[in-house]
């Protein structure tokens, strides 16, 4: 999993996408971008595929498919940074914070997850202690368990339901662009 960050001049970070399986750093660089707005960081460890940006432009030049999947990929990132911005504006820190471990689960395809509450005070551009207070919220609603540097996911449903509308709006964007079969114990609707 790869966050896209902005930086501040104070050094504050916050998170505007997540990327993971499936998805490319820096894809406006198939359409001949030479320079990137954002920071991107791993957070967690897996494996990708590297290709150099003239290489990456070169492929998307000589391929319609392939420049089509990267417009519509770059749509969808600039979909889920106004999803994101608009979330982090208009709800509290709880919801927030439902709809990245969902987008993180999404990336990791695993219900626990190795984040700690700094860490995601970093991402959500709020003090941990602020984190600990909305992961005790969560954890008493029996949606999640957080022990130290470790979130578990135990009511997938109920947080998709406690995100609003704003994880909903990223995972059908997602799957226009890249259809996946229904997760287990998600909700429907």
């Amino acid at each position: 999993m790869v966050s896209l960050v902005a930086v501040m001049q104070s050094g504050a970070t916050v998170e505007t996408a997540t990327i993971g399986r499936g998805g490319i750093i820096g894809a406006s660089a198939g359409l001949g971008a030479s320079t990137t707005m954002a920071r991107a960081v791993v957070q967690l460890p897996g494996t990708a595929a590297w290709l150099s940006a003239s290489h990456f432009h070169a492929a998307t030049s000589q391929s319609h498919a392939i420049r089509e999947l990267i417009v519509r990929y770059n749509d969808l990132l600039l979909a889920q940074v106004q999803q994101s911005v608009a979330c982090n504006a208009l709800h509290a820190l709880e919801v927030r914070l439902c709809r990245w471990l969902l987008q993180t689960r999404d990336c990791m395809d695993v219900d626990v997850i190795p984040l700690t509450q700094q860490f995601l005070g970093q991402m959500l551009g709020v003090r941990r202690t602020t984190v600990t207070i909305a992961a005790r919220l969560l954890q008493s609603a029996g949606l999640i368990r957080y022990r130290r540097g470790h979130i578990q996911i135990l009511d997938r449903a109920a947080l998709e339901h406690s995100s609003r509308e704003c994880y909903a709006v990223i995972r059908h964007n997602t799957n226009k662009v890249f259809p996946q079969p229904p997760i287990p114990g998600a909700a429907r609707g």
